[in-house]
């Protein structure tokens, strides 16, 4: 079952989805992942298309300018955030835990802000996710942080929420470049 979205964002998906998928044997579940600034797409499959796509309301910017009403936000707006992301999710009834990929570069800047060394291919772990979640929160808290944009910690908590709710124990960072070639 696929469900038909945006041209634009139905593009993109489909575009990571066929760069993602070489290399990976026939018959593995893979499901990719795209955080947009309006939306979220998912494309989940085990084979050179994608079995089924969802398009989900949340996004990196979508999702601070509607439930982030100060700079760092406080917890009740992360709370209320986290519940909208939280039933958006819930939408994605296919995506198995197999393999989480993206080729996202606000995925990738979350990988670089952890730690991770810049190679072509990287792997973030849901737990250092969480630690990068748990420190932006501190800061609704009332402790320092780095000036993070909303549209930022938006990324995270939909990363997170995702890789919580679906059960990814990681997401592989793919580069863009090498498999446009």
């Amino acid at each position: 079952m696929v469900f038909y979205l945006n041209i634009d964002m139905e593009t993109k998906i489909l575009e990571q989805y066929e760069a993602i998928r070489p290399g990976i044997p026939d018959g593995m579940p893979v499901t990719v992942l795209h955080i947009g600034e309006q939306q979220t797409v998912v494309a989940t499959g085990t084979g050179a298309e994608p079995s089924a796509v969802f398009k989900l309301t949340i996004g990196s910017q979508k999702t601070a300018a509607e439930h982030f009403r100060h700079h760092p936000p406080t917890p009740a707006e992360i709370e209320n955030a986290i519940a909208a992301v939280e039933d958006e999710i819930a939408r994605v009834r296919s995506a198995t835990p197999a393999a989480l990929l993206t080729q996202d570069e606000a995925i990738r800047r979350i990988a670089r802000i952890a730690g991770l060394p810049d190679q072509p291919e990287l792997i973030l772990s849901r737990d250092v996710v969480e630690k990068i979640f748990e420190h932006l929160f501190a800061a609704t808290l009332g402790r320092q942080m780095a000036s993070e944009s909303p549209a930022f910690l938006s990324t995270v908590l939909i990363l997170r929420e995702f890789m919580h709710h679906k059960q990814f124990s990681s997401i592989s960072i793919r580069p863009s470049d090498a498999f446009n070639a």
